[in-house]
């Protein structure tokens, strides 16, 4: 059995739940380490501390304001977050904190010395107990973030960890800061990939002449010929399965459960929908699917009157919808194995077939009744999986299994001895054709009555004759994967989607090339050229790609022998280097794809790489904890080790150069906040005081005054997800955040700074995983995301505010929010009832803040 029929096999409920559990587990041992490392600085500064140092009674501050912390277990706003202070005539601080005296020398405004901030960082007060803070009421039972101010900085709680946030200098009143929508917005203008990996009956073609196919949690359609795309974003969740109309206009896509931004599941459900206007017409199902809507199909005899659907239960239960008033006709427990498909009779709609694992169902429909017979194999061996079939111009039903076989299937006269027992007639097998290689994933009728088939195991579409004689055949290319689903286009051309996540276009005589490409695994790898319409990506599946985002093509694309996890672009934009997952890294020729030069850190994965804005340094963050510095030289050619920061206690997971290329500020995997000085080697400044204002070249950190306000409000409170990655763009105005609540994804765009617990924000839907990261290209007028485990790439154009943005006829985009006359994702909540974003926010959005 190969892997893909094997993949499609597993339930995506259950894979989910497993995915869950190794995340919280991961998660939890992250903690524990981060509490061992923290409970020994804190005995180490103990066992530093000279005797006779103790908590003395409260002092102003260099700002002139009494320390008065306040924890809040909800932060709504900036008054909030502060706290009123103690009363005028209070002489003792707030009972639920000790507040630690400044020593000598730092009174009247003088700047704190080292010592004295490490030691008000070691003895500020925890986070207050369930009932404690004055908004109790509201609070989560442990909460997740809480808020201080002391002075001189903001400081906040994430599970436990307490992370200070120097404010700068330029800001004097803290609590006058307001927050507000950005004026720019983002609009999906293309999407990368298409679900070939693990889904069937998949690509289509419309009236209008464009593909409907999809990926994460978007339908597209995509103009050939205008080189353009629509995509249809009024899902939840990802999408599972498409059928097309008999008028080839409307069509109907169903999806998986997913949960909310709470964590509750949310139901599944089918959408029928106008491919013309990107209306939906109607919505079927709601709270009578369970996990997800495996498989589906629209009645041929009666023009689509009617609709098919099997969910993806245990039982996988069976029903026919009436189209028009969207009510349920029939329903039943079809089988406890995997339905891959289903299929009504042309003829009689009366008539619909099912075929999965290890069985091919023949159903009879009358009113609110249904009925199946069980095909019989007889005399020839029983596959595991039939993975399709089709109705011939016979009237016949051919099916391709995971043998190789094509089965001819003959209607028989009726069984006087079961009439009203099952099935009025039945099918049996006339004829075994030995067609491929391994597995059978799609079978398609011509417009002549000729079949054409696409195995699996031997990558071949094989065209045959009415009689299952063979014509003609060709093989995929290797690099493409196997055939998963064949259509018919104009003339002789045909279009085929791949089992590696590619669509090509051909034909038989002339060869096929691909028109859509993407990855085939989980994405974590993003980065952008500094002065060309280019983006990099690279993922599990050990593809490094090279994009043009104004062609969206695929330029270039070079195969790993290992994964790579991260990537940065030399500000030369001449050579980038890719880190990957064994603690190796390499240095690319962006034009030849050469391997220039490499180094191995350790044995541990890489999580970031960064070049310094002059390009004469390059950082590498580690899982060992540590950052390497290599300097640059001979083009980009010589790498040499230059030092190596240590002082993190938890992996790497985001680091930035400041704008001279001397300091580097970074965050870990225990949520610290490091600042280091690379030009005196390497050391760790303990003062973090200083490096309030200084002015970073990029702001990929997901911590830190100037960003902790976009994912930590509403991910950090009662979540169990952190924000992956962040961006900043529109001359240093705007920022991304990406990031995810169990399957929740909101990747942020914001204004800097963004220092405010829940900012106003946009929120743009339509991932289906983890937003993995997120970067603005060269010249501001696109984003990039990408969706981890979902493995699409989105690229939104921003639009409006100050900045205009270009966009070529090329890439024309229209979406489904368009259509409905809104500019923002919408969610569709348990009473069937649209809201906008700010409400419900979709698995893999992306969020704007001010």
């Amino acid at each position: 059995l190969g892997l893909d029929e094997t993949i499609s096999a597993l339930r995506p409920d259950r894979l989910a739940s497993l995915e869950l559990r190794l995340q919280s587990q991961e998660e939890e041992l992250t903690l524990v380490k981060s509490a061992l490392a923290d409970a020994l600085r804190r005995l180490s500064l103990y066992d530093q501390t000279p005797p006779g140092i103790g908590v003395k009674a409260e002092e102003p501050n260099a700002l002139g304001m009494p320390h008065s912390p306040l924890g809040l277990a909800q932060p709504a706003s900036a008054p909030d977050i502060l706290g009123a202070g103690p009363s005028q005539d209070s002489s003792e601080p707030p009972h639920d904190c000790e507040a630690a005296a400044p020593l000598q020398g730092s009174a009247n405004g003088s700047q704190p010395s080292e010592s004295q901030l490490h030691r008000e960082e070691m003895l500020s007060p925890e986070p207050p107990s369930e009932g404690s803070s004055s908004n109790s009421a509201t609070a989560s039972p442990v909460p997740a973030v809480h808020a201080l101010k002391e002075g001189l900085s903001i400081k906040m709680f994430l599970r436990g960890r307490p992370i200070t946030m120097y404010i700068p200098s330029g800001i004097s009143h803290y609590e006058e800061l307001r927050a507000e929508l950005p004026a720019e917005h983002l609009q999906l203008d293309w999407v990368y990939g298409y679900r070939g990996r693990d889904s069937r009956s998949n690509l289509y073609v419309l009236a209008s002449g464009e593909l409907v196919y999809f990926i994460a949690c978007v339908v597209v359609l995509y103009h050939i010929q205008h080189r353009s795309q629509r995509h249809y974003l009024r899902h939840t969740d990802c999408v599972r399965c498409l059928a097309v109309h008999p008028d080839r206009v409307r069509v109907a896509t169903g999806q998986t459960a997913g949960v909310d931004k709470d964590g509750k599941p949310l139901q599944p459900f089918v959408h029928i929908w106008d491919s013309s206007t990107l209306l939906t017409l109607q919505q079927i199902g709601l709270g009578s699917f369970e996990r997800g809507v495996g498989s589906l199909a629209f009645s041929t005899a009666d023009q689509g009157a009617y609709l098919c659907v099997v969910d993806d239960s245990n039982e996988h239960m069976l029903s026919v919808w009436d189209c028009a008033r969207g009510t349920k006709q029939a329903e039943i427990k079809s089988t406890n194995e995997s339905v891959f498909t289903v299929e009504f009779n042309p003829q009689d709609s009366s008539n619909f077939i099912t075929s999965g694992k290890s069985h091919v169902y023949f159903w009879t429909w009358s009113g609110s009744t249904l009925s199946k017979k069980q095909g019989i194999f007889g005399k020839y061996k029983k596959p595991k999986f039939i993975q399709c079939f089709l109705f011939d111009a016979n009237g016949d039903v051919l099916t391709g299994d995971s043998e190789g076989n094509i089965l001819t299937w003959a209607r028989t006269a009726a069984d006087i001895r079961t009439l009203g027992k099952g099935a009025k007639e039945t099918y049996q097998i006339g004829r075994q054709t030995r067609a491929h290689e391994g597995s059978i994933f799609s079978l398609c009728l011509r417009r002549d009555g000729s079949v054409l088939s696409g195995g699996g195991k031997d990558r071949r579409l094989v065209h045959w004759s009415p009689s299952l004689a063979l014509l003609q055949e060709v093989e995929i290319p290797e690099q493409f994967g196997a055939v998963r689903t064949i259509v018919e286009g104009p003339g002789a051309e045909l279009l085929v989607g791949t089992t590696r996540n590619a669509l090509l276009r051909g034909s038989l005589a002339a060869g096929f090339t691909p028109i859509i490409q993407g990855h085939t695994d989980e994405l974590w790898g993003l980065a952008t050229h500094p002065s060309q319409s280019l983006f990099l990506t690279c993922g599990h599946d050990r593809q490094v790609c090279m994009w043009d985002s104004g062609e969206h093509t695929a330029a270039w694309s070079l195969t790993l022998e290992e994964t790579g996890l991260c990537a940065d672009f030399h500000p030369s934009g001449r050579v980038v280097a890719v880190g990957l997952n064994t603690g190796r890294w390499l240095v690319l020729d962006t034009e030849t794809r050469q391997v220039l030069s490499g180094g191995s850190d350790g044995n541990e994965q890489l999580s970031v790489v960064r070049y310094s804005p002059d390009g004469e340094f390059l950082a590498i963050g580690s899982h060992d904890n540590f950052i390497y510095i290599y300097s640059v030289g001979e083009g980009e050619r010589k790498y040499s080790r230059f030092g190596r920061c240590t002082g993190h206690s938890s992996f790497i997971t985001h680091l930035d150069w400041s704008k001279d290329s001397k300091f580097i500020m970074s965050n870990s995997g225990d949520y610290e906040i490091l600042y280091w000085d690379v030009a005196g080697g390497c050391k760790l400044l303990r003062n973090r005081f200083e490096s309030r204002d200084r002015e970073w070249a990029s702001y990929t950190c997901v911590l830190g005054f100037h960003v902790f306000g976009e994912g930590w409000a509403p991910w950090g409170v009662g979540g169990e997800g952190d924000p992956r990655a962040s961006t900043r763009g529109l001359g240093n105005t705007l920022e991304v955040l990406g990031g995810v609540v169990f399957q929740w994804q909101s990747p942020p765009l914001t204004p800097l700074p963004c220092s405010l617990l829940q900012a106003p924000s946009h929120v743009y839907g339509g991932h289906g995983s983890h937003v993995t990261n997120v970067r603005f290209t060269n010249d501001d007028s696109h984003l990039v995301s990408l969706g981890g485990k979902d493995t699409s790439i989105f690229q939104w154009r921003v639009l409006g505010g100050s900045l205009p943005h270009s966009c070529s006829l090329s890439s024309a985009s229209l979406s489904s929010q368009e259509a409905g006359g809104s500019s923002l994702p919408v969610g569709l909540d348990s009473s069937g009832t649209w809201t906008p974003a700010s409400q419900a926010q979709p698995e893999g959005s992306l969020t704007s803040w001010h």
